[in-house]
């Protein structure tokens, strides 16, 4: 279960912060002292670090690492459930370049009456422009880094050192926040049966394959999905796409 540390920042709002394991409060404040050095610098008075949302973890709370952001505004955002697909989310979607956008960008096009309160949110709290962009860690999880205020577009030069200065942030979080991994190692042969599952090969197609028996792909299967935790072959091909075994 995910658990939220709070610390007073620097500049605009609390520091919010959720983890699955929470660590020190020392070392989570170091890191949000990071990023809202960031911001100041490039003079943006909000920023947010989140993980990029994904189907089976959409919602913003869920998916937000540090912000400063109001309260009032994190709270409403949870409940209209719109940050997965706000416009911002979706034109890092489209591109692995940085983007700045200067109209709505936490919003959707959803014409609804909740949509309509948080724009008037967003405007009144001054989250008017934000620069954002992804950048992903070495086991490839995926993060957003987006900065907001009133100031205009960066020119190049200044793209450029935001960029490396938050990949040098991800790179010291991500030693701190490991890749979940399998209780168990699997073995070669279990990762083989597995990759050819993934596939579409049947068990006997396997055994062809690999001059085995299908009493032994079956075997491997089994095993492989009780030290992914899986029910099926499906989700035991799923999780190991996850943790990088494919």
């Amino acid at each position: 279960m995910k658990k939220q540390v709070r610390a007073v920042a620097d500049g605009v709002g609390d520091a919010v912060f959720s983890r699955s394991d929470a660590g020190t409060a020392v070392r989570e404040a170091f890191l949000d002292e990071r990023i809202g050095e960031m911001a100041k610098d490039s003079g943006f008075a909000y920023y947010l670090v989140a993980e990029f949302p994904r189907g089976d973890r959409n919602g913003f709370v869920a998916n937000c690492l540090a912000s400063n952001w109001p309260q009032e505004l994190i709270t409403l955002y949870d409940e209209v459930d719109l940050f997965y697909c706000c416009n911002l989310v979706s034109g890092l979607k489209r591109t692995i370049m940085p983007v700045f956008c200067d109209k709505s960008p936490f919003e959707s096009t959803a014409a609804n009456q909740e949509n309509q309160c948080l724009s008037s949110l967003f405007r009144d709290y001054g989250l008017k422009n934000t620069f954002a962009f992804t950048l992903h860690d070495a086991d490839l999880r995926q993060y957003i880094f987006a900065f907001s205020g009133d100031r205009p577009d960066f020119p190049r030069n200044e793209t450029m050192s935001q960029v490396y200065r938050a990949m040098e942030f991800l790179d010291l979080f991500a030693q701190h926040n490991p890749v979940d991994r399998p209780s168990e190692n699997l073995s070669n042969r279990e990762i083989e049966c597995l990759r050819w599952s993934a596939a579409g090969k049947s068990s006997d197609e396997i055994a062809i394959i690999l001059d085995l028996s299908s009493h032994t792909v079956v075997g491997y299967l089994k095993s492989a999905m009780r030290k992914l935790d899986s029910v099926n072959r499906m989700q035991a091909v799923a999780r190991a796409f996850r943790f990088r075994l494919l």
